[in-house]
């Protein structure tokens, strides 16, 4: 039977920056606070659409794979936040990246999307029903944070990532994999405001949390997956070269560090520079590791992510021989001039008076 392992990799995060003390200077908080209950500095705020970030990722990707968007037979898109409720967002990838060939899919598991994307990509290949897979982590999340929501607005950041997939040769590729969800703690992180409960309901959009359960059940959650991934995969913890855990939390991380007892020197973070970006969070961490050599041929790669619904995953990864692109793509945003906190002031202001047309007619 075919597994996937992972031949392309890209990801694209938009210029505008907004640092803790832009947020400090328009709502309630300050670097000091952020920083010492999250680890984050700074974000990437988004003026284009959900899906043009992805098309710069997968297109980056492709390149790196030295395929065209033709030779790609199942698109898949992991997201909470898409341009549209209906179509899919992967299909407005699809048009946009010119992978007319491809089934287009979208995954919503919250910051664990990109893991149960893995999931689903490895089961087409194995099943033999498609030999290239571009699987994208994406999220303009910034368009779901609310001023008045400190606990949450000063975590989240957009940008996307994403890996092409392919049957394995040899030992390489996806050696195990574990997902898992509960559902009956879907409230403890939610989008107020979207979708079909909220009709004739006059709620604001943004995203509500529970810290105190979402960190306790993350902790768990994440520990018990990623050593079962390891277990499945006939690893010991020993043999993980490199960790790249979802990008939420310095506190998660530093506790999940503790509990599969690694060096710090196996863990790569970067979400002091781009915060949380959800489903998009470990596709642009693995694509910056390996952009910086922190993935050599043979490594065994563990990613394990936790998210909204409640979901978890991990999967086990021995790397192939080559961690250089096979060709670079051209593929970028276009550029802006706004500030991440103009971008995100004028969000809020558009949010405010669509809620506001929303009341006055209901």
């Amino acid at each position: 039977m075919d597994r996937a392992t992972i031949t392309g990799w890209g990801h694209c995060v938009p210029p505008s920056v907004i640092t803790n003390d832009d947020l400090a200077s328009v709502m309630d908080t300050s670097d000091e606070w952020i920083t010492s209950r999250s680890g984050i500095k700074e974000r990437r705020i988004s003026h284009v659409e959900n899906s043009d970030m992805a098309v710069v990722a997968g297109a980056r990707a492709l390149a790196a794979a030295g395929l065209e968007p033709d030779d790609i037979d199942f698109l898949i898109v992991a997201t909470c936040t898409g341009d549209r409720q209906i179509p899919s967002t992967a299909c407005l990838v699809q048009a946009k990246l010119g992978t007319a060939k491809a089934a287009a899919v979208d995954i919503n598991a919250g910051c664990t999307g990109f893991v149960y994307g893995l999931n689903l990509a490895n089961g087409v290949i194995a099943a033999g029903t498609a030999r290239r897979v571009l699987l994208i982590g994406v999220e303009k999340i910034s368009a779901y944070l609310d001023f008045d929501e400190r606990s949450t607005a000063v975590l989240f950041g957009d940008g996307a990532g994403a890996v092409v997939l392919e049957p394995a040769v040899g030992d390489e590729g996806i050696r195990s994999m574990t997902v898992g969800s509960d559902g009956t703690l879907a409230d403890a992180l939610t989008a107020t405001g979207a979708g079909t409960e909220y009709i004739g309901r006059p709620e604001p959009l943004r995203i509500v949390m529970d810290g105190r359960e979402i960190f306790r059940n993350a902790v768990v959650q994440m520990g018990e997956a990623a050593l079962r991934a390891v277990k499945d995969a006939d690893l010991d913890l020993a043999d993980v070269d490199l960790l790249i855990p979802h990008q939420a939390n310095i506190r998660i991380i530093d506790s999940i560090v503790r509990r599969l007892d690694l060096d710090e020197s196996k863990v790569f973070t970067n979400l002091h520079r781009y915060g949380n970006t959800s489903a998009a969070s470990i596709p642009i961490a693995l694509s910056e590791a390996l952009d910086e050599g922190r993935i050599t041929p043979g490594s065994v790669v563990l990613l394990v992510a936790f998210g909204a619904g409640l979901t978890w995953g991990a999967t086990a990864i021995r790397w192939g021989d080559r961690v250089q692109p096979l060709r670079e793509s051209d593929a970028a945003l276009p550029p802006t001039e706004l500030t991440g906190l103009e971008l995100l002031i004028a969000e809020q202001r558009k949010k405010k008076a669509e809620d506001r047309a929303r009341a006055s007619v209901l």
